[in-house]
């Protein structure tokens, strides 16, 4: 796992600029650091040292220099592609690189190659003599790549958006327009970001650059097309074989392999299949937010050591900043600072560690995927009765059976944009200086949703949840928090050998009224505890809804509210009446008062602070 940067042109002094670069995301590699200079590019690269220790330096070439790649991941079947180039003709200078599967990968196969494909990655190849530059993403998004076009025409790229601060090219300018959005979806979606100018290279992509023009395109489409044919059992054969190949596939390493542990199915699952040596775990001192009991009994099961550590209320909050910062862009995902501390005890003993991302988006395992199956009576009333209680029902106290009316007031595609929606437009006008209204969230997930047409509704949710949440919320926090403390991340369950079972699993064997993951749990329940298989998803649980009527951490919250920077987008009388309101317990406001105050916190250390 690595970091890279790099940008096009001939800069007189680009030596300076691209160390400077490099030196911003030094925690992405703390083992080493390359550069490499052509005619119209320069390229970085930090190491952190995983497969081919010894001879995995890049940037890498190939036997004429005409191409050089920079590469951030792992290729799980490098070692098969390589057998089929060898066959093809091509000779390889390393023993053990994958990094160099990529080069003759791209002479054989060009843009073919992506396909081929099987881990996490994001690269960019620089072929000399063309004078152009092709980059891509893994298909889902486990990597992240940003890249900038300037009034010059030249391209920056890197694996984090504060390597380009350093670069006198770049115009650092706030995207106030994402506000609007990230205030409803928690975390910055699609392609923009808070950054004018600076794109994510989405999921599934490519980019090329030549003479100043940027093209982009998308290499594969996750597609869900449901085979009947097998039952409940024969799932969870198929199920339990994929994981326990890319588990395997996941482990391979030059170095010790790890794996996080919480309380839930997916990372049990994933730890009992692995079989390595040391779990990690993160709780806190309130028993209903501590998973770590579970995770040294479980741990006793397995027969491996645990390491757990609790977090101190003090401690959480006064790294805010530190997470906000390495986050790149405000994330309102409270249990994305519990994954900084497990990262960074994780840390201290093993440099890769295994994780559950991605078994909820491919096996159906969100508690909303439940929804269709309940009360369904009320969706066969007629739309129109519907939308006139949901109208009334927004207006009341949003709790538990009121936001069900909302919900059901619209249609699946007009209302769900993922797992979170966090605040209405009703509501941002209510809070934000410059609401505008352009962008609606729906504008985003609406692709999805034509895309899935005359498919069940768990289906549409799993689709747009994989290509919105997982990329925006889940996969952004386990990079940037691994990264921050320079260790390496795999997950088992983003895999496309895993992806290709999941995809034909029929919805009756994915969800129902009663459960989640249904044939995921089934598969489980053969290695791990019936209890911990069935266990209800309970998410990463963090409690700052009870800090937060805290007059101590309230404190901290109001003087953010009260800042010059908040004055800047939000009315600050209402962000003190939503605190206000929290702290006397009239309402539960606790997720609205986190989002805008986890912008303020970025805010200030990329706009006020640096």
């Amino acid at each position: 796992m690595c970091g890279i940067v790099g940008f096009t042109g001939r800069r007189a002094d680009r030596e300076e600029i691209l160390k400077a670069m490099m030196d911003a995301i030094a925690h992405r590699g703390p083992d080493g650091a390359g550069s490499y200079f052509g005619d119209g590019v320069a390229l970085g690269h930090r190491r952190l040292s995983i497969i081919d220790i010894e001879g995995g330096r890049q940037p890498m070439f190939n036997e004429d220099k005409r191409l050089a790649v920079v590469f951030n991941g792992e290729i799980y079947n490098f070692m098969e592609l390589r057998a089929q180039l060898q066959a093809a003709g091509h000779t390889f200078a390393s023993d053990h690189s994958d990094t160099e599967v990529l080069l003759h990968g791209y002479e054989e196969w060009g843009e073919g190659m992506l396909e081929k494909l099987r881990g996490m990655f994001a690269f960019a190849i620089w072929d000399e003599a063309d004078q152009s530059l092709f980059c891509a993403r893994d298909p889902f998004g486990i990597k992240p790549f940003y890249y900038y076009t300037n009034a010059e025409g030249e391209l920056l790229f890197g694996s984090e958006i504060k390597s380009f601060l350093p670069h006198p090219g770049f115009v650092k300018e706030l995207n106030e327009e994402r506000l609007e959005l990230y205030l409803t979806y928690q975390y910055s979606p699609g392609e923009d970001t808070f950054f004018k100018g600076v794109k994510k290279l989405l999921p599934a992509h490519w980019l090329r650059w030549k003479a100043g023009e940027v093209s982009t395109g998308r290499y594969w489409q996750p597609r869900f097309e449901a085979d009947n044919g097998p039952d409940m059992t024969g799932w969870e054969d198929k199920i339990e074989a994929a994981m326990k190949e890319s588990v395997a596939a996941h482990k391979i390493a030059d170095v010790e392999v790890g794996s996080f542990l919480s309380s839930g199915v997916d990372s049990s699952y994933m730890a009992c299949l692995a079989k390595v040596d040391k779990t990690f775990t993160v709780g806190f001192a309130n028993k209903q937010y501590d998973e770590t009991e579970y995770a040294s009994e479980f741990s006793k099961f397995l027969g491996v050591k645990n390491f757990a550590y609790r977090i101190e209320p003090e401690e959480y909050w006064a790294n805010l900043g530190r997470i906000q910062y390495h986050m790149d862009e405000p994330l309102a995902d409270a249990a994305s600072a519990a994954l900084y501390f497990v990262n960074r005890e994780a840390a201290k003993q093993v440099k890769v560690c295994l994780s559950g991302e991605g078994a909820d988006e491919f096996f159906g395992g969100y508690n909303i995927y439940k929804e269709p199956f309940t009360v369904s009576w009320y969706d066969k009333l007629p739309l129109p009765l519907r939308r006139a209680v949901g109208a009334v029902a927004e207006l009341l106290p949003p709790v538990h059976g009121v936001n069900f009316l909302v919900r059901r007031a619209k249609p699946l595609e007009e209302r769900y944009i993922g797992n979170t929606n966090l605040m209405g437009e009703r509501q941002k006008k209510k809070l934000l200086k410059h609401y505008t209204g352009r962008v609606k969230p729906t504008d985003l997930s609406r692709p999805f949703f034509e895309k899935t047409k005359g498919q069940d509704p768990v289906t549409r949710m799993q689709f747009t949840d994989l290509h919105l949440w997982l990329a925006g919320d889940i996969l952004l926090k386990a990079d940037k928090m691994s990264m921050a403390n320079s260790l390496e991340l795999r997950v088992p369950f983003l895999d496309k050998e895993v992806f290709e079972v999941a995809r034909h699993i029929p919805v009756k064997y994915r969800a129902n009224a009663e459960g989640t993951k249904l044939a995921m749990r089934g598969a489980a329940a053969r290695s791990i505890p019936e209890r911990t298989a069935d266990k209800k998803k309970l998410g990463f649980p963090v409690p700052v809804r009870a800090w937060l009527r805290d007059e101590q951490y309230a404190a901290v919250v109001r003087k953010a509210f009260e800042s010059e920077a908040a004055a800047k987008f939000f009315k600050t009388q209402e962000l003190k009446k939503l605190l206000d309101d929290h702290v006397s317990g009239k309402r539960d406001n606790w997720r609205q008062i986190w989002c805008v105050f986890m912008f303020l916190v970025w805010y200030d250390e990329y706009f006020v602070k640096r």
